[in-house]
């Protein structure tokens, strides 16, 4: 499982320690936010230490070569930047990046905490599309290889599920939607 703008790692690190047969990878540009959970995969398994977690640092544009092919899951979840730009927006060179480290088959669940009112100045600035269509979507992902087989927005109430400190802290906050979208790569 691969977690693209994994953030602090917590996802990563808990999935890891529910899966102990489970390979997990953090991917984010920024290392800082990692460094605690870093140091703590490489403990002794008794002070939490898991030898089947690995932390990167890279970009969604410049995803290794190594990772190709390997990802059965990828999770995507409350992107910023141009992680975000590229799963809202549907933006085919990024999504060909992800669709690179996935094999054939493989689940990508994207999501996307989304407040109209107090994002907006991101969403001008990242030239975020509301305006897309479903359909729209729905063929940019399939142009780079995934079909979109569920697309919707979450209640608030399902928030709990998802284990993230950006989870957390969006929470409360009545007016954010959360989007998200399940997709598979093309076998």
């Amino acid at each position: 499982m691969i977690d693209i703008g994994t953030g602090d790692g917590r996802f990563v690190y808990q999935c890891a320690r529910s899966n102990p047969n489970k390979f997990f990878i953090g991917i984010d540009p920024n290392t800082r936010p990692l460094e605690k959970v870093s140091e703590k995969i490489h403990r002794s398994p008794k002070n939490g230490g898991l030898p089947n977690v690995l932390f990167l640092q890279a970009a969604i544009e410049d995803l290794p070569t190594e990772l190709d092919g390997v990802a059965d899951e990828v999770h995507i979840h409350f992107p910023w930047g141009s992680l975000l730009r590229i799963v809202f927006n549907g933006e085919q060179n990024g999504l060909l990046n992800v669709r690179r480290i996935c094999s054939p088959g493989a689940i990508m669940e994207v999501l996307i905490g989304f407040d109209p009112e107090r994002d907006r100045t991101e969403i001008h600035r990242l030239g975020l599309s509301a305006d897309l269509t479903d359909s729209e979507i729905r063929a940019r992902y399939r142009a780079a290889g995934f079909e979109i087989i569920e697309r919707g927005v979450l209640q608030q109430s399902e928030w709990p599920k998802f284990q993230t400190s950006w989870a957390k802290r969006l929470r409360g906050n009545q007016a954010r939607n959360l989007i998200y979208v399940i997709a598979l790569a093309a076998g």
